[in-house]
């Protein structure tokens, strides 16, 4: 079970490394590790668990945040009311693994994921963005694409494309900026970080 004693903080190196592409078939380490990953995102949501063990709740984990320099990431977003038209996948279901005690606006384990096409017009969280490997408040705005396509594999080495916008091209693109070495207050305007420009829409 992954714990935030598991999760390296800012400063470790591995944070600001270009992870590795996983190859085919994936060790039997691995796939336990991305299983682990989406464990601790079930677990920190979970307000029993979180408090037993102390965990900080987190809607996406990525490799290189358990020292590992990987590409490989987990994201567990729960559902909301605009959940129908945020998501377009070409596989048959939104979410792998689904469990029927919560639904997700997307759920899913994805290897070598890389964004292939993005949106000119960028989204950012009006109340900025954090990370479980960041112990402090960051505050400004972090622009990201509003849109993007996704490429990724799952477990078994099949290939998919995701189409994602606004909360969700965020999260999707703050884990797979972890695979680059990029910290996400790292796209802050440091001389005007709470000024969004004519490019950029605020959520939230």
């Amino acid at each position: 079970m992954i714990t935030m004693s598991d999760i390296i903080r800012e400063g470790n190196p591995t944070l600001r490394k270009e992870a590795e592409n996983l190859q085919f078939p994936l060790s039997d380490d691995i796939k336990k590790t991305a299983h682990d990953m989406m464990e601790f995102l079930i677990n920190s949501q979970d307000d029993k668990i979180a408090e037993q063990y102390g965990l900080r709740a987190g809607v996406g984990l990525a490799a290189p945040q358990l020292d590992l320099s990987i590409r490989l990431i987990a994201v567990l977003i729960p559902s909301s009311v605009e959940a129908e038209d945020m998501i377009e996948d070409d596989s048959t279901t939104k979410n792998d693994n689904h469990d029927e005690k919560q639904d997700y606006d997307l759920k899913l384990i994805m290897v070598n994921p890389r964004v292939i096409s993005h949106s000119a017009k960028k989204a950012a969280l009006a109340n900025g963005e954090g990370c479980l490997s960041v112990d402090r408040e960051v505050p400004g705005l972090v622009p990201r694409a509003k849109k993007v396509t996704i490429r990724y594999y799952d477990l078994d080495g099949n290939v998919h494309k995701l189409k994602l916008r606004d909360y969700e091209a965020i999260v999707v693109q703050h884990e797979i900026d972890h695979t680059n070495g990029i910290m996400f207050y790292d796209h802050i305007n440091e001389e005007d970080p709470f000024t969004p420009d004519d490019m950029t829409e605020l959520i939230g």
